[in-house]
């Protein structure tokens, strides 16, 4: 039997069985080949394209975002449409930090807030 059975790309990757199943079913990966008894037959190429998973969740791909470039990837994907997914990337962690920051300045802003103002606002809250 040539290639790796679901439990052993599993094992190889540290994804679980389940996670695999998940993302055959929706398309992320496509479906493995078939050995005659059946059984799911997983090249080396699922190793690859799992890593590429991993990493690109880890730096906050969205899972249909990766499948997108998956998808782009399998139909000869040119490095400058790559670097063009990055860039967009790299303007929506930009705005994000933008918005974490407002929230970190409205938060450092409620703790200079008057300790009377504060009990009022809590009792405002409490049954009478």
């Amino acid at each position: 039997m040539e290639g790796m059975t679901r439990g052993e790309l599993a094992k190889k990757t540290g994804l679980s069985m389940a996670t695999i199943r998940y993302y055959e079913e929706s398309g992320i990966l496509p479906a493995p080949r078939r050995s005659q008894g059946g059984y799911r037959l997983y090249s080396d190429d699922y190793l690859v394209k799992i890593k590429f998973i991993k990493d690109t969740k880890s730096l906050g791909y969205s899972l249909k975002e990766i499948q997108e470039v998956l998808n782009l990837l399998g139909r000869d994907m040119d490095a400058e449409t790559l670097k063009e997914y990055v860039r967009g990337k790299i303007v929506e962690i930009d705005e994000k930090v933008e918005s974490l920051r407002s929230i970190q300045t409205m938060l450092a802003t409620l703790l200079e807030t008057p300790q009377a103002d504060i009990h009022s606002y809590l009792d405002s809250f409490r049954e009478k």
